[in-house]
């Protein structure tokens, strides 16, 4: 018999260690070459463990559990026969006979999915889901007791879940506060582990400080509303706001270049690029994509950038390298509805923008009230290495270069000056 060892591959530079986050097959399934088997987390990523043969798979780790870089995790008799009727989808193999002799009842149109008390059996299967049930069940937060299970031994199939989210849940079966005062301990991931030990170093290690300003929204809202739509079918990507940012930050970066830097041991890495990391939320958490050399990009180039890496991210396809390297942050909590807050340096980066909703508020201008839509804006920054004195006129150049987005065509010289050499 030709078995074959399945070791988990090194990730990435400096992680000796990854967690099973999910097994997309069972014990004991039949898998093709190259399908995906499980999710593995690192402390930077979620990535994809692909089948390196087609056999017969026997998990050696389970969910939840921390291996080592090179460890086996799970065996592949390559010699066994492919079942009859084998089909591969959603990375989950569907076996047809056993699950499909047995119907699931139909619900009658008022009714609602019934929990039944009576199982199949008293198996470890019955009332258990299979795991691409327990996916589905995971995002939409329906939990073992709303579903009655058909398969085998009263386990809970794909089919199972899909019948039940159809036929609607009443509202006694619904997810929420239960009247009870039970506690439910929840493993943190590895991911979510580094997340917290690094912001807790960065507290402790750094001096950090934040200062705040505000900006009017209204001249880049209105080459947005002007031009997106030709932008659009130009470039074929949205004109959003982190685009106009982004060349803002490099721009003052440029001209305040400590903001960009880093401290390694007595010594400033002072940075001739500027790598930009741009914050975003994901089903694993918090992720913080590289836009590599932002500063020589367009703002197209750097739209197209953001939503290739935001998507990556979204669907754990997010590789390590393509988180590490940066050199200044931008974290946009304003998806949110944040109006305010003080955000967390990047380790090792020296400071980190914070953008925030846009509010219509009542200012001055000329002399005048006005209403104009207003972002207010924080520049967390690591005082050991940037003065208040460039911190403040850092922030206040992404200020004036927002309000006045030309000067990102000039390197944050007013048009005029340009045109006469001044």
């Amino acid at each position: 018999m030709a078995v074959l060892e399945m070791k988990v591959p090194s990730p990435g530079e400096s992680i000796s260690e990854v967690e099973i986050a999910q097994w997309l097959v069972e014990d004991g399934d039949y898998v093709e070459k190259d399908q995906a088997i499980a999710e593995v987390d690192s402390d930077k990523a979620t990535l994809e463990l692909p089948a390196e043969e087609s056999g017969v798979i026997t998990l050696k780790a389970e969910e939840g559990d921390a291996v080592a870089v090179g460890a086996v995790v799970c065996l592949i008799d390559m010699d066994a026969p492919k079942p009859e009727g084998f089909e591969s989808k959603d990375n989950a193999p569907v076996a047809v006979p056993v699950q499909e002799e047995v119907k699931p009842k139909t619900p009658e149109p008022a009714s609602k999915p019934v929990v039944t008390a009576e199982k199949k059996s008293d198996s470890y299967a019955s009332g258990h889901p299979s795991i691409a049930a327990k996916k589905i069940m995971d995002e939409n937060n329906i939990s073992s007791n709303q579903v009655n299970g058909t398969g085998k031994d009263g386990r809970i199939t794909k089919q199972d879940v899909v019948a039940a989210m159809a036929a609607g849940f009443s509202t006694s079966d619904a997810q929420g506060w239960g009247g009870t005062r039970d506690t439910e301990p929840q493993k943190m991931s590895l991911m979510r582990r580094k997340i917290a030990e690094r912001l807790v170093s960065v507290k402790n290690e750094t001096a950090m400080l934040t200062t705040f300003n505000e900006v009017d929204m209204k001249p880049i809202m209105d080459i947005r509303t002007k031009y997106k739509k030709f932008f659009a079918e130009h470039h074929e990507v949205n004109l959003g706001f982190m685009s106009f940012f982004t060349k803002a930050v490099t721009e003052a970066l440029n001209i305040f270049p400590a903001v960009n830097a880093q401290i390694e041991g007595k010594e400033m890495i002072m940075h001739n690029y500027a790598d930009i990391g741009i914050a975003v939320s994901s089903p694993k958490g918090l992720m913080v994509p590289v836009v590599r050399n932002a500063e020589q990009m367009s703002l197209a180039e750097i739209e197209k950038e953001i939503k290739r890496l935001a998507i990556k991210a979204r669907d754990g396809k997010i590789t390590p390298d393509e988180m590490t390297g940066g050199t200044f942050t931008i974290t946009n909590g304003g998806v949110f509805g944040s109006m305010l807050s003080t955000p967390i340096i990047n380790p090792p980066q020296s400071a980190i923008l914070g953008m925030h909703n846009i509010v219509q508020r009542p200012v001055v201008v000329n002399g005048e009230i006005v209403i104009r839509p207003i972002m207010y804006l924080a520049l967390s920054y690591d005082h050991r290495i940037i003065d208040g004195k460039e911190s403040v006129s850092f922030l206040v150049k992404v200020k004036q270069m927002l309000e006045n987005p030309e000067k990102m065509l000039f390197g944050s010289k007013d048009p005029i000056e340009v045109l006469l050499g001044l």
